[in-house]
Parts: structure tokens; sequence; C-alpha cells
């Protein structure tokens, strides 16, 4: 196997990485959140499905209304942005300085590869 390929293949297993770690950012965000336990549950268990709802219909290989070009790539930019943003609002800046740039460089990756 040549080193691109390699590479391209890690870069698949980034991808699906990041993609988990935003679903783990929101739910952190819930859980760190200052409210009675019930409602931390909440938003600690319901951020996550909403994000995993929104991928399943619009951001999945499978998906129901599938994103192309332009929208594609608003859609990843707020997808991904939330787990960022959660990072920051939970506190965790260094965390959420590395999953953003992690983010950008890997999806950079996708385009340059085609790997959409």
């Amino acid at each position: 196997m040549t080193a691109l390929k390699t590479a391209k293949a890690a870069n698949l297993g980034v991808l699906f990485a990041i993609e988990l770690g935003a679903l783990v950012a929101v739910s952190y965000w819930g859980f760190t959140r200052d409210l009675a336990t019930p409602l931390a549950w909440l938003l600690g268990l319901g951020a996550p499905v909403v994000l995993a709802v929104l991928w399943g219909l619009c951001g999945s290989p499978k998906a129901k209304y599938k994103t192309r070009g332009a929208g594609r790539v608003a859609f990843e930019a707020v997808w991904f942005g939330a787990g960022v943003a959660a990072l920051v609002l939970a506190g965790a800046y260094d965390w959420a300085l590395v999953f953003g740039l992690v983010c950008a460089v890997s999806k950079t990756l996708t385009v340059i590869w085609r790997q959409v």
C-alpha cells in the first residue's frame, strides 16, 4: 500500500472519529451545565441525539436529504462547529482548539482527495 493510500485510509478513520467527537462534545456540554440533574441529563443525552438525527437526515452517505456543494460545506461547518462551540461553552478551550483544527485539516484533505 502506498503512503498516499495509507494517508487517505487514515483520514477516513479521522473523519469517523470527529463525527463521534462532535457527539461527545455536545453531550459533555449538556452534562456540565449548572442545572438540576434531570435537566443536565436531558441536555447531555438529548443534544447528541439531535445532532445524530440531523446527520442521519442530511450528512450520512444514505441521507434522505443529501447536501451537496456549498450546502454540504455549510451543513458540516454548522455540525462540526456545534462540537467546537459546545467545548468552548463547557470551558474546555484547549480541547475546542484541537478539535477545531483536526476537523479543519481532515475536512480539507477530504475535499482535496475527493473523499466525499
